[in-house]
């Protein structure tokens, strides 16, 4: 019996960027919403070619600077 080697790629890991549209919705909120936040320049982004995309870990940094705001705020 031959063993099966599989190839790195079939485990698939979460991607480290995203579509601003995938953003959107990992985020939970509109397309707008977030492309507000990019011209704003509160969530960063970047290209290459044609594609616009956004790391992961800048959304979860954005995500952690709203909470600290909104904590901010209720203080």
């Amino acid at each position: 019996m031959s063993k099966r080697v599989q190839h790195p790629a079939l485990h698939m890991q979460p991607p480290l960027a995203v579509s601003p549209a995938e953003a959107a919705l990992l985020v939970g909120v509109g397309r707008t919403k977030l492309y507000e936040a990019l011209n704003a320049g509160l969530l960063a982004s970047f290209k290459i070619g044609k594609r616009r995309l956004v790391r992961v870990a800048e959304i979860e940094a954005w995500l952690r600077r709203l909470e600290q705001a909104a904590a901010d705020d209720g203080k």
